[in-house]
């Protein structure tokens, strides 16, 4: 009879009987928002009747309101019922970090349904392909520097076990070189002027001001509206600086570049065939994601493999692209393309269509655990973006992850439900809230009654 007692004692130890499942309930939703991780990383939190908590995280310099005005809209809904929610509220999202709010919330409802269960995320999207996802930073170098100075910074990547880089590549290198660029007269000293903190915004979070005015006039405008060419000394000047890299790092490792600059796609198509002797792993946003023919344009025009998608809303909001040989690579971003189960299906896609898949991240541990184990989950991912290296708090901004989450370049698959994360740490948080938007997880009940008729068809 005693050691009947202890078998039991010993079971009941390993089943989950704080949730119910069937009975669960959300009952608020709140938010956070942290600065310099490097980025601005707006956090949030789902509340249910059984004191679980889902956790979620909105794109990079996005608005919390995104998700806050989803917050009617969910109460009292059962979160495991993930795929039912998500079509109530995926009319609410768009591209960029208009994704944000329905992406994160996504996330946060995953989150919960996995804690309730007791299983990962990797897991509820139909068991994983990997045990470790590769990795690769994004890479900066301050200041006028070399192309030389960049490899040096590359190799330090490399000797920390990172097998995957990626670099920035922009003629914002060259506005102070004569000669270099072509345009109408004053445009580029509006460049230097307006949107130079928005073209170092790689190196930290992206600020209210740099969308306002003249700023946001300057920076949004499209690719083949500039007038921007770069001339054959200008080709020169960025073809030299990349084989210095190349001449530093080796051909062995891939090398992926980003942020030429908003310019002419046919300046685009003549330095990306001078790129293809240095083997290039992919020529990233080279016109705005959208403009299909740009796309296919480029991409027939050299065999520079083109990459795009951080900005694209929905799966099928890629088809396009994919469809028509407008892409190599894609590489959307969690929080914009919808979440976990947009990602999954993205995936599907890509093996329809032979596309590479590499994923878009530059948001807080929230953020990559939830990345992580979605990409567990997919058939193929080359690599996973990584933009905290260099933010030696970051990794302590969350408990009960891997710490360091990511070793010799790869972050290891985890176990625990949900997202794998036991709790912030909200210490650490208190020391990073953005100064412009205080307050930790206040509550948020002026968001409780927001409602329209949120029907789209009649």
């Amino acid at each position: 009879m005693k050691q009947e007692k202890n078998l039991t004692e010993s079971l009941q130890e390993n089943v989950n009987t704080f949730s119910s499942p069937s009975e669960l309930k959300i009952t608020d939703l709140r938010v956070c928002n942290l600065t310099d991780a490097p980025k601005h990383c707006p956090l949030i939190k789902i509340y249910t009747n059984q004191g679980l908590v889902g956790f979620g995280e909105l794109r990079d310099a996005s608005s919390a309101t995104y998700a806050l005005m989803l917050k009617s809209r969910i109460l009292g809904e059962n979160p495991i019922n993930v795929d039912k929610i998500f079509r109530r509220i995926r009319q609410f999202g768009g591209p960029s970090r208009m994704g944000g709010g329905v992406s994160g919330v996504e996330i946060a409802l995953w989150d919960l349904a996995g804690k309730a269960w007791g299983v990962p995320l990797w897991q509820m999207l139909g068991g994983r392909f990997r045990d470790r996802v590769r990795v690769y930073c994004d890479t900066d170098v301050e200041g006028r520097h070399t192309g030389h100075d960049m490899g040096m910074a590359l190799k330090k990547r490399m000797e920390r076990g990172f097998t995957f880089l990626k670099m920035d590549l922009g003629i914002e290198l060259m506005f102070d070189i004569p000669g270099c660029l072509n345009a109408p007269l004053g445009l580029l000293e509006d460049f230097q002027k307006y949107s130079a903190k928005a073209l170092r915004h790689q190196r930290g979070s992206v600020d209210m001001d740099m969308m306002m005015g003249k700023n946001y006039e300057t920076f949004t405008i499209p690719h083949h509206a500039t007038g921007i060419h770069v001339t054959q000394k200008g080709m020169d000047y960025l073809e030299g600086y990349v084989r210095e890299v190349r001449e530093t790092i080796g051909y062995e490792v891939p090398l992926a570049l980003d942020h030429f600059g908003h310019v002419a796609i046919d300046d685009i198509i003549a330095f990306a065939r001078r790129l293809e002797k240095y083997n290039i792993a992919w020529l990233e946003d080279v016109a705005p994601w959208h403009y299909t023919d740009h796309y296919v344009k480029i991409a027939h025009a050299t065999t520079v493999p083109i990459c795009t998608g951080e900005d694209i809303y929905l799966h099928e909001n890629f088809e396009p692209l994919l469809s028509r040989g407008g892409v190599s690579v894609v590489q959307p971003d969690l929080l914009s393309i919808g979440g976990a189960l947009e990602m999954k299906k993205l995936a599907d896609l890509c093996e329809k269509y032979g596309v590479g898949l590499a994923l878009h991240m530059a948001g807080s541990p929230v953020a990559a655990m939830a990345a992580i184990q979605t990409a567990a989950a997919l058939p193929n991912v080359l690599a996973m973006e990584y933009h905290s290296s260099d933010c030696p708090w970051w990794n302590d901004l969350v408990t009960g992850i891997d710490n360091p989450l990511i070793v010799d370049g790869f972050a290891r698959v985890s176990d625990k439900p949900g997202l794998g994360i036991d709790d912030l740490n909200y210490e650490l948080i208190a020391e990073h809230i953005h100064p412009k938007y205080p307050g930790m997880f206040e509550p948020t009940d002026e968001w409780n009654k927001e409602w329209a008729n949120d029907r789209t068809w009649s």
